[in-house]
């Protein structure tokens, strides 16, 4: 790291990083399962808690052992949900029961691992499903990830389905994965990307969007919530607008489906994707929703085993959707994982979560801003805007990455420093990166107090080289 001063660079030693866990006593961990038994015996130490020690954060955060731990001499604390999030507890026992007691190849075998296999994957399917309230399973499509899911989208209908002045409407809000697909299919077709800028409230400017739809319009590319403004669209009316003009749309959920209850059948989009990582499950699989009879008319994505009806020298015919789209063997204990995170997610209610990260976010945003020379980027909340629970920001003079790492090695907060993929957003905003903090249901108000208390330390730090 280094500090720059006017005309000059001074270096500034800083620690290498040093990882100690922390030994809990003998007491067991827990699954979700036992959050009443958890709840009644805080609740009878509540006299003798520290303030806000009743909330959701307070009760779920033993089930996440990566937690507790200290990282450079300090107590993790880990700010930095919107990158990932981590796993509980029962996620961790799902995956590791897999392999020790019924790993194999699904939908292949006929004996007895080979058909557990093959119902715990599909259960999972199952889940996501009525977890997104899908009409029918058969609508999932497990991916590796959401940029998997987007490309699947992207070279399976937009191909098929895009032509020369067909225009695909998106916002320069939008995650990487969420443009970059289209870039290539544009290249190839002859399509035209349209790009919705932002309002004077830094949010994507709806009325904008609404005046670029028209007959040209194919495809409408939004995000639900902006993992840089923390802004969340009217998906719902930007749905209605769209097929009110033909146009199919996509929703990149990865900022929503872990953090509010999501509802595909009111919501009306052709397509959504998500990724499991970033709801408490393991990293390596997401998923495709798409209408059924969109992807029954959608062909192949990837060629192989497991998407085939039959297969001749000279030509193949496919299975159904979603066998159709998952050539191969599958990331099947990634799966399995993510169904015991759906699990794990239900059981606490995603209106619960949602609730308390609706706090939660507000108190971080009022926070920082107490927080010298700090710029916050997006909305400002209201009664009628509410902010997802993340804030990007810059302080004055301060690089983000001189202000994450010092955070990381002199702290031991782990936030996010960068573009967070998403650099014609930053263009817009006249920056190249900024600092990201980004919470989740395990967080506390003392993890933002500590932050907060941190953050200010380091602003002293680098200013008192001024």
């Amino acid at each position: 790291m280094a500090v720059v001063m006017e005309g000059a660079a001074m270096a500034v030693a800083i620690k290498f990083p040093s990882f100690r866990i922390i030994r809990r006593s003998s007491r067991p961990s827990r699954t979700f399962r036992s959050f009443s038994a958890s709840a009644s015996a805080s609740a009878s130490a509540s006299a003798s808690a520290p303030p806000f020690a009743n909330s959701l954060g307070h009760f779920t955060r033993p089930d996440f052992p990566i937690l507790n731990q200290e990282v450079n001499g300090s107590k993790l604390v880990y700010l930095d949900n919107a990158a990932t999030s981590q796993k509980p507890t029962a996620v961790l026992r799902a995956i590791q029961t897999y392999y020790e007691a019924y790993n194999s190849n699904v939908h292949r075998g006929i004996h007895y691992l080979s058909a557990k296999a093959t119902e715990e994957y599909e259960l999972a399917r199952k889940k996501i499903a009525t977890f997104i309230n899908a009409s029918d399973s058969s609508e999932i499509v497990f991916t590796r990830n959401a940029t998997e899911a987007i490309n699947l989208v992207a070279y399976s209908w937009g191909l098929q389905n895009l032509k020369a002045d067909d225009e695909i409407v998106l916002t320069i809000a939008e995650h990487h994965s969420a443009i970059v697909p289209w870039q290539f299919v544009a290249q190839k077709t002859g399509a035209v990307l349209k790009f919705v800028s932002l309002n004077q409230d830094e949010v994507p400017d709806i009325d904008m969007l609404k005046k670029l739809l028209s007959t040209r319009t194919k495809l409408v590319v939004v995000h639900h919530v902006s993992n840089v403004l923390a802004s969340v669209l009217p998906v719902e009316d930007i749905v209605i607008w769209a097929h009110d003009v033909g146009a199919k749309v996509l929703v990149d959920a990865c900022q929503s489906v872990p953090h509010m209850a999501v509802d595909v059948q009111n919501l009306d989009a052709d397509f959504l994707v998500a990724s499991s990582h970033k709801m408490c499950g393991p990293t390596g699989v997401g998923f495709l929703y798409g209408k059924s009879d969109i992807l029954s008319s959608m062909p192949p994505f990837l060629g192989g085993g497991e998407m085939i009806s039959d297969v001749f020298l000279d030509h193949s015919t496919y299975a159904e959707p979603p066998s159709r789209f998952e050539a191969g063997t599958p990331a099947i204990g990634e799966a399995v994982g993510l169904g015991a995170a759906i699990d794990y997610l239900s059981a606490i209610s995603m209106q619960r979560i949602h609730d308390y990260e609706v706090d939660l976010a507000n108190y971080l945003y009022e926070s920082l801003r107490s927080v010298p020379n700090v710029r916050i980027y997006g909305p400002v909340p209201s009664e009628n805007v509410r902010r997802a629970a993340l804030c990007s920001f810059n302080i004055e003079s301060i690089h983000p990455t001189d202000i994450a790492t010092f955070l990381d090695q002199q702290h031991g907060v782990a936030i996010r420093s960068g573009h967070h993929c998403a650099q014609p957003l930053h263009r817009s905003l006249g920056i190249s990166a900024s600092a990201r903090v980004s919470l989740y249901l395990y967080n506390t108000k003392e993890d933002v107090d500590y932050f907060i208390h941190a953050l200010n330390d380091t602003v002293n730090f680098f200013n008192s080289f001024k």
